[in-house]
């Protein structure tokens, strides 16, 4: 009867084989045979190598798209420029200079200019950012702070005339520039910054103050040494009567040395009335101010929404780290023999299960990772051309998540890929310590983690409040009955467990199970 009642019920049969199997494997594990690390085929030259069919161009031109082409052409170019290649050795002032001549290469000898892709086409920046990122994140950094702040604050603050009169010269870099908004004591509260402006109607400027040494612009990219333009951030007070800036140079860092980053302050410096960057809020020749949106809120997120890039770079940057560490530790598990049977070849570290444990989910994440920001990329160019205000809120709070999630993890497995890599992963030319380094600030700044992710906490908590506008007992019960209908209708993959490989390649299971996976992390 047994019999009989499992082969009338398929369901049945296929969950007692994957029990029978499931039971099979934690028994090998408790008592495993002597030669149960071989089982996997050995990955190095210990043996006859894994024959393993991988259509690697195709899977790269999926994974880069359209913008392949691009990329291409940055690692060509710095190729055939060893002498624009960073050393291992390098001193800060060495670094910078590399760095500028890096930028100045790519643009005026390369002929790659990021500056008309900010606008026209971002998602083909971004790919320049990642290409650049990858030679020497310094460069990366660098770029960004010249086409995405500074250029980018001019292109989206300013108007017309301004762009007119400066785009050439931030797309040549003749016009190098900085982006002038953190202070000593302000970061992330911005509307907190001390650095005022002052209009005078007689000569028709803004004098632009800092009026105690918490208001120093401090951190500033491009400021120690090579801005000659910076978009500075001020406060605008009343008209009243009062030359100078000072530049200091913020020193070594932990990490990212070619980034000149300076302190700026200000003393009773006058800017023509003209330079305002004046898109949504402008000041008349007699000194009244007007704005073209209704409410402070909205005039303060217009005028940062250039951070909103700065975000999505940073997260798509992130993950081109992760990618880079992750094939460093991977190849070397595959290449390094360690242990085996007697009288039998060492066999390659990757095949024990803790290498696997710490390396495969990695490398899973960071495809996930790449699609993930990729996504982000694309609604980012598609609200550059609507300017609909939905999807601005949308990819605010999807850059502040992503931004601040990847960051953190990419952060938290550079130390995985080190430690995976042992005491070579120590050395320098590894590149773990400087990747590290260079990459452990992309948590605090363009948004302090924490923060970002209270204001993504805010906004889903906006959003669960919009479900229940009205306060009737129907509106509640009515989203009860949603949110049951969704949960009922995706089978949870840790109970539905067929391991046939249609099932396995089913796009709706492996959804489901990355859904599952990402609640039990958090």
């Amino acid at each position: 009867m047994e019999s009989q009642s499992k082969s009338d019920n398929p369901t049945a049969e296929k969950e007692s084989q994957a029990i029978a199997r499931r039971i099979q494997r934690l028994a090998l594990h408790l008592t495993p045979p002597s030669d149960h690390h071989l089982r996997l085929c050995p990955c190095s030259s210990g043996g006859n190598k894994a024959k393993i069919e991988v259509k690697k161009a195709e899977l790269s031109s999926y994974m880069r798209g359209n913008d392949r082409e691009i990329q291409e052409r940055v690692f060509e170019y710095f190729n055939s420029r060893p002498e624009l290649q960073t050393p291992i050795e390098i001193s800060k002032d060495e670094h910078r200079e590399l760095c500028w001549r890096q930028l100045v290469g790519l643009v005026r000898e390369a002929g790659i200019k990021p500056f008309r892709y900010v606008i026209e086409d971002p998602v083909k920046y971004f790919a320049i950012l990642e290409a650049v990122g990858s030679v020497d994140m310094s460069l990366g950094i660098k770029m960004g702070v010249q086409y995405s702040l500074w250029g980018g604050s001019v292109l989206n603050l300013g108007t017309k005339k301004h762009r007119d009169k400066y785009f050439d010269g931030i797309d040549n870099l003749d016009y190098p520039g900085c982006f002038a908004m953190t202070e000593l004591h302000h970061g992330s509260n911005v509307q907190g910054l001390q650095t005022v402006a002052t209009f005078d109607p007689i000569t028709d400027e803004f004098i632009i103050n800092t009026p105690n040494d918490g208001a120093i612009k401090w951190w500033i990219g491009n400021a120690a040494v090579h801005g000659k333009f910076a978009s500075v951030f001020a406060r605008l007070i009343p008209t009243r009567h009062f030359p100078g800036v000072e530049i200091h140079d913020c020193g070594h860092k932990v990490g990212l040395n070619g980034v000149d980053n300076g302190a700026l302050r200000f003393r009773s410096v006058r800017i023509p009335r003209d330079n305002l960057l004046n898109r949504f809020g402008d000041v008349s020749r007699d000194g009244k101010y007007t704005s073209s949106l209704p409410t402070i809120n909205k005039r303060f997120a217009a005028t940062l929404g250039e951070l909103v890039g700065g975000r999505v770079g940073l997260a798509y940057s992130s993950v081109s780290v992760l990618k880079v560490s992750a094939t460093i530790a991977i190849r070397y598990s595959l290449l390094r023999q360690q242990f085996g049977p007697p009288k039998k070849p060492e066999v390659s570290i990757l095949d024990y299960q803790s290498q696997q444990h710490k390396l495969m989910p990695m490398l899973a994440s960071t495809y996930a990772f790449h699609f993930a920001t990729a996504h982000l990329v694309e609604k980012y160019a598609e609200m550059k051309k609507s300017h609909d205000e939905q999807l601005i809120g949308d990819v605010h709070a999807l850059s502040a998540g992503l931004k601040s999630y990847v960051t953190s993890y990419t952060a938290k497995s550079l130390s995985v890929c080190r430690e995976a890599c042992g005491g070579h992963g120590y050395a320098a030319v590894n590149r773990f310590g400087s990747l590290r380094n260079d990459h452990d600030i992309f948590q605090t700044f363009e948004g302090d983690n924490t923060v970002l992710l209270q204001q993504v906490a805010g906004d889903l908590l906006k959003q669960y409040k919009e479900k229940f506008k009205g306060g009737t007992f129907a509106v509640t019960w009515n989203y009860l009955r949603e949110s049951m209908n969704t949960y009922l209708s995706q089978p949870n993959p840790v109970t539905a467990r067929w391991e046939g490989e249609e099932h396995l390649r089913d796009p709706k299971f492996q959804l489901d199970a990355f859904r599952v996976s990402f609640i039990l992390v958090f």
